[in-house]
């Protein structure tokens, strides 16, 4: 007969987490409830909205492809920092005055883009991550590179990762692996990056690390694999201090690498939610699956949200809802759980809604970690916009001015796709 010292030892052995698995971790999260009949309009003009808090409490919040909160516009931006001080029913928006100009009517036609994602404040320093693409003409572009920008004033000053200034928008011929911190890698891995948040009050991560998340290619089978390296604070300039993650080792701990090609994606999301054509000729793969990843102090866990563009018939973008889910994990790396799920995305009942790019806001979620707000933005309207597109040529063909073409454009705009601006929604985590 089994010994009761045996016994015990069996079971503890069958409830134990695998070794590497935070202990801390909150296993009680069933599912997420996003609420809809709390959804805001918080305004401004354009998408991304990728998020982080600041030393004083308010969040920094970048603005993709659009004037923002400037009332009236005086410049069309492909990027933009923009501060926030209040709660969601109380947002005040304003511009980061120094942050380096990407005026994208200013510039050539023909010139790279370069578009803001994973930002992170450390004290007086602020890191971003901006994204650029290729210049295939026979396709679609894809994403190709990721530059460093970063200041060490709060925001007052901006420089190059090397710690020069001002910051260089590099054209074709100048892109680089010297100059960029990734370019040009397999498949254009790591090119759209998001780096894991702290809530208020609150380490990033418990262990010192900064997590940040790529995508490991810009064509379905890849854009929904999702690869993570991490680096000390005081190294994030550095490429040569960035590890890469490269699964488990036998006993189930992670394996860090310097090695890229070792990567391994910490998650794969669905496949069928990348598109492969365009519905404008010689725009982007439309960035799918960037995650917002937030530390639940409170609840031990991380949360994601994340999302897949609705692929139409013909392979171009936003032909349906999107797709929609939040997962937790006890580590950056995983295994992450998924809390919900939506495959045809429709914030307040919206059927032709086309939401886009969910963000956790770091500094709306409450205290005890049960609850947060999600921004994204809607591009419902965008393909009777692209089918008018050259209205919008005409207009602009007829104006001198910079701030009076940013000025018919976001009009145009507007009218076009009424949510391309900031919406919110509160989401409920059920514990049990």
């Amino acid at each position: 007969m089994t010994s009761r010292r045996h016994f015990l030892a069996q079971s503890l052995t069958a409830l134990a987490l695998p070794t590497g698995i935070a202990r801390g971790s909150d296993p009680r999260i069933v599912r997420a409830v996003p609420r809809d009949q709390t959804v805001l309009r918080l305004g401004g003009l354009g998408d991304g909205y990728k998020m982080t808090l600041r030393p004083d409490g308010t969040q920094l919040v970048v603005v993709n492809d659009g004037p923002g909160w400037a009332d009236p516009p005086t410049a069309f931006y492909n990027t933009r920092l923009w501060t926030i001080e209040g709660g969601p029913k109380t947002a005040r928006f304003a511009v980061m005055p120094h942050y380096p100009d990407l005026n994208r009517t200013a510039r050539p036609p023909e010139a790279p883009r370069y578009y803001g994602h994973g930002v992170i404040q450390l004290g007086e320093r602020i890191y971003q991550f901006i994204a650029t693409h290729d210049n295939a003409a026979e396709r679609p572009q894809r994403w190709s590179g990721a530059k460093l920008i970063w200041s060490a004033d709060n925001g007052r000053t901006w420089r190059n990762r090397d710690g020069t200034t001002p910051v260089v928008w590099e054209d074709w011929s100048q892109q680089s692996r010297e100059s960029f911190t990734f370019f040009n890698e397999a498949n254009g891995a790591f090119s759209l990056l998001s780096i894991v948040q702290p809530m208020r009050g609150q380490p990033a991560t418990p262990d010192g690390w900064l997590y940040i998340y790529g995508l490991n290619g810009s064509t379905d089978g890849l854009m929904n694999q999702l690869v993570l390296f991490r680096v000390r604070p005081e190294a994030i300039t550095q490429r040569s201090a960035y590890r890469f993650f490269a699964g488990h080792d036998a006993q189930g701990r992670a394996i860090w690498s310097a090695d890229i090609a070792r990567r391994h994606p910490v998650h794969s999301f669905p496949r069928g939610w990348v598109n492969y054509t365009n519905l404008f000729p010689g725009d982007l793969v439309v960035e799918s699956w960037l995650p917002s990843v937030v530390y639940n102090a409170p609840l031990g866990c991380y949360m994601m949200a994340s999302a897949g563009i609705g692929v139409a018939s013909d392979g171009t973008e936003f032909g349906r809802p999107s797709y929609f889910g939040l997962w937790v994990a006890p580590n950056p790396w995983g295994p992450w759980r998924q809390i919900h799920e939506d495959t045809a995305w429709c914030p307040g009942g919206d059927r032709k809604a086309r939401a886009y790019a969910p963000q956790i806001a770091p500094g709306w979620i409450a205290d005890d970690g049960r609850s947060f707000w999600l921004v994204w933005s809607d591009l419902k309207g965008i393909r009777t916009f692209g089918r008018d597109e050259k209205l919008l040529d005409a207009a602009l063909a007829g104006v001198e001015g910079l701030a009076e073409k940013a000025v018919v454009e976001t009009q145009f705009l507007r009218r076009y796709m009424p949510g391309f601006s900031c919406n919110a929604q509160r989401v409920d985590l059920v514990l049990r």
